[in-house]
């Protein structure tokens, strides 16, 4: 069963490596950052806000869109992935979480 795609997941496991499998290959995407949003007066309250930061390989550019992921501890997640900023060193991508949280909070 995949893990919870919370903050508090997602933070536990900076620094550690994602497969994205992308038709037939495989490429290495590492978690850098864990960003939190504070909660806005007008907002609703129960919303989880962050943005998740992948680095990639400068030999491989993602286009926006849905792809899938595994992780050894987090299991097989589909996540949207959004070009950030690129070099020949590599890729920044950033996946944004915005929604309610659970009674289980």
């Amino acid at each position: 069963m995949p893990a919870a795609l919370t903050e508090k997941e997602f933070s536990q496991h900076v620094n550690t490596k994602f497969q994205l499998i992308n038709e037939d290959s495989k490429i290495e995407l590492c978690l850098v950052e864990v960003k939190h949003y504070r909660p806005h007066e007008h907002e609703q309250p129960g919303m989880e806000r962050f943005s998740a930061f992948f680095e990639g390989p400068g030999e491989r550019f993602l286009p926006q869109q849905v792809y899938h992921l595994s992780h050894e501890q987090m299991g097989e997640l589909d996540i949207f992935l959004v070009p950030v900023s690129g070099s020949q060193s590599g890729y920044r991508y950033e996946a944004v979480f915005n929604y309610f949280r659970g009674s289980d909070g």
